[in-house]
């Protein structure tokens, strides 16, 4: 880049390379690259680094970036106790899931509720996990179950491995099918004109799980679906996303 283009590497050209190798499962490539840094690496590459540990399920560097981004003493120390717990869940190490639980307790960290809200004909709503206070909430159950059911005799699977709590697999997908982008989702087709797109907005990033229903779901409504999760931009429609796989 810099006999090119006369640039010289910054943090954030590293954070990136990080981000694209790491999400390509190159962990080994993105070990070097970290290594041969001029400087410290910053909190967003070891943010990168952790994130790539929870998509390809390496528990042993996981916990090294966690490690290092706590020795930061960043903002951030909820989403990084989050990311960890969240890769000891995949695992199945449920004690150290309860262990992490227990350290963000006691030092007061308080993990962000995901909710996701969408434009509709009457205003904002905001749905959260598991939130049937809407005044249509038995509509939107319905709606739900429609979906769910016509999606899964099209291929859906529920991705389970993204219910991140200790229960078997029925409840989990029970657990899934909760989630505030999905409840936002159900609605929005009860409230939206036909053909109009629909526009959702969500605090943190899309799940694995809805990323695939709701791809499902584009190819049997009439509808677009654009997602603005913590990420990006994810534009459904026809049974694909924008962001091809990667955010």
């Amino acid at each position: 880049m810099t006999p090119d283009y006369g640039v010289v590497a910054g943090a954030e050209h590293y954070a990136c390379m990080v981000d694209l190798l790491g999400r390509a499962g190159h962990l080994d490539e993105v070990q070097e690259l970290i290594a041969s840094m001029p400087t410290e690496p910053s909190y967003v590459v070891w943010v990168a680094l952790l994130s790539a540990c929870r998509i390809h399920k390496n528990v042993e560097l996981g916990e090294y970036a966690a490690k290092r981004l706590l020795e930061l003493d960043s903002d951030g120390t909820d989403g990084s106790f989050t990311l960890l717990s969240n890769i000891y869940a995949n695992a199945g190490r449920w004690k150290d899931v309860a262990r992490i639980r227990g350290l963000m307790k006691s030092s007061g960290i308080k993990k962000r509720p995901g909710c996701s809200w969408v434009q509709g004909r009457g205003g904002i709503t905001v749905f959260f996990a598991g939130d049937y206070a809407h005044p249509r909430s038995l509509e939107i159950c319905v709606m739900l179950k429609t979906l769910l059911k016509r999606i899964r005799e099209i291929g859906y699977i529920p991705e389970t491995s993204f219910a991140l709590h200790d229960v078997d697999e029925e409840e989990k997908d029970s657990l899934l099918s909760e989630h505030s982008e999905k409840l936002a989702l159900a609605f929005a087709l009860l409230d939206a004109l036909r053909g109009t797109p629909i526009r959702i907005t969500k605090n943190l990033r899309v799940c694995g799980d809805c990323h695939s229903a709701i791809k499902f779901i584009s190819q049997i409504v009439d509808h677009e679906i654009i997602v603005r999760d913590s990420s990006r931009f994810h534009h459904f429609c026809k049974s694909s996303c924008s962001c091809k796989g990667f955010w």
